[in-house]
């Protein structure tokens, strides 16, 4: 398989790829044409069909997989496919995990270190909200596939685990540091924090914005989720419970950043530095992802980052 990170101006190709997105447009002079989003876990290309009505365009949809025959070009300083004909995939001829952008990470590695964190939170309440969603299977499969963003960073399958864990690990050892932090409501909040990305972005292949979490989004839906379990626990402390979802509500820090609370108590103060430095550096390795090893050259504005960066130089 030709990868589209291997892709090359002036190649000829006959290749299977994801089907992310699919446009209808008009040329300048009025030709219809159509745009196209092709995917793998390498990355995405554009395309373009500059003759739909041609035989040999089968007929296909928005996030089929389909066997494209076309030129590699450049077009602005990018490129792009030129396509010949298309042929929808059938099931079986694919193998999806070739086209889904993954973490680097095991997954289930992952999880058995989540779990193992979530047994250290010795408040019996927490711990039980934790185990509702986390003991179950069916939750846990999903948790382990969702991505934890559209695009800005984690991106890609199992990226809201790996997200979750490196901001839980950071809450922890945040809570051995300082002792005014409660380790079992800041590592709960740091496990919880983006659970509402599970109903904000919908799963693979699509990965877009679903119609709640373009209404509502993930901080609001994740208080939701949590407001809903809790009361379903008796007894549950009411102080306890709004320490947590303010947590919650205000791990992006600043109002402006959607937070609709700025932290007013230490745990979450500390969760939406934890957040923010994971955040901050996944989009900057991203970023350095098809950099050459030794590279210190300027990659120019990085607008998730809003500075220009380069790689750090090894010499010493």
């Amino acid at each position: 398989m030709r990868y589209i990170e291997t892709l090359r101006e002036g190649e000829k190709i006959n290749e299977v790829y994801l089907c992310k997105n699919r446009q209808a447009a008009v040329t300048k002079a009025g030709k219809p044409y159509e745009s196209l989003t092709l995917q793998d876990k390498t990355g995405t290309l554009d395309a373009k069909i500059w003759d739909p009505s041609s035989s040999g365009i089968e007929d296909f949809e928005k996030l089929d997989y389909i066997n494209v025959v076309g030129d590699v070009t450049s077009f602005q300083g990018a490129l792009q496919l030129n396509v010949k004909r298309v042929r929808r995939m059938r099931e079986g001829e694919y193998d999806p995990k070739e086209y889904l952008p993954v973490s680097k990470y095991d997954a289930d590695r992952m999880y058995e270190e989540l779990l193992a964190l979530i047994s250290k939170v010795g408040n019996p309440f927490l711990r039980q909200l934790l185990d509702g969603f986390f003991g179950d299977a069916e939750f846990a499969a999903a948790f382990k596939f969702h991505s934890a963003a559209k695009t800005m960073h984690h991106g890609f399958v199992g990226g809201l685990l790996q997200h979750t864990l490196s901001v839980a690990k950071l809450c922890e050892s945040f809570a051995g540091q300082y002792r005014i932090l409660n380790h079992d409501l800041l590592v709960t909040a740091a496990v919880f924090h983006d659970v509402g990305k599970m109903r904000e972005i919908s799963r693979f292949p699509e990965n877009d914005y679903t119609d709640e979490g373009q209404l509502l989004g993930h901080i609001v839906i994740g208080a939701q989720m949590l407001s809903e379990r809790i009361a379903e626990i008796p007894d549950f402390p009411q102080k306890l419970a709004n320490e947590l979802l303010h947590c919650i509500l205000a791990h992006h820090g600043e109002l402006e950043y959607g937070s609709p609370k700025k932290p007013a108590i230490a745990e979450a103060l500390a969760l939406s530095f934890a957040d923010n430095i994971d955040a901050k550096l996944e989009a900057m390795e991203e970023a350095f992802s098809g950099v050459p090893e030794g590279s210190t050259d300027w990659l120019g504005f990085n607008r998730s980052l809003e500075t220009n960066i380069r790689r750090t130089s090894m010499e010493q």
